[in-house]
């Protein structure tokens, strides 16, 4: 069950805490073909089964870093709610990296804490640290500090 809050400002009070994990999400293959195509990164090592399967440590694709990445704001709606709000924007990162390869198929997660809370005359901006994890892997496959500007109703 998710952490269900009244404003983006009562994130504050969670600074240094975890908010918690979401739902496992599977990337298979189709959701990188239409990553590739979305975006033209088209590079063999995502998107050519048949060469992965002879050249690739594994033997198979791997999913784009950014597509990895693109996935927090949809994960995090598993974490947390807040009823009082209104419009939502990215407001960036501070920091990425991509510390593990992804391969086709797996089942990955968001876990976020918060680490900074900032509020603003009409908006709230929260600083996540945002970690991307694989199922059954010990590292990560993505660490992050993320920003959302929620506004107020």
């Amino acid at each position: 069950m998710s952490l269900v809050l009244e404003h983006a400002s009562d994130l504050a009070a969670r600074i240094g805490q975890p908010l918690g994990a979401s739902d496992w999400v599977c990337l298979d293959q189709r959701k990188i073909d239409a990553f590739a195509d979305l975006t033209g990164d088209d590079h063999w090592i995502h998107v050519d089964v048949e060469r992965a399967a002879r050249e690739m440590p594994q033997g198979k694709t791997i999913v784009h870093g950014f597509l990895v990445l693109s996935l927090i704001p949809f994960l995090q709606r598993g974490i947390y709610t807040i009823r009082q709000r209104g419009k939502g924007l990215n407001y960036g990162c501070n920091r990425v990296r991509f510390t593990a390869p992804v391969p086709v198929g797996s089942r990955v997660r968001l876990r976020q804490s918060v680490k900074e809370c900032l509020r603003l005359e009409d908006a709230t901006r929260i600083t996540f640290e945002s970690t991307i994890e694989m199922e059954g892997q010990e590292r990560p496959a993505l660490v992050a500090e993320t920003l959302l500007q929620i506004f107020d109703r």
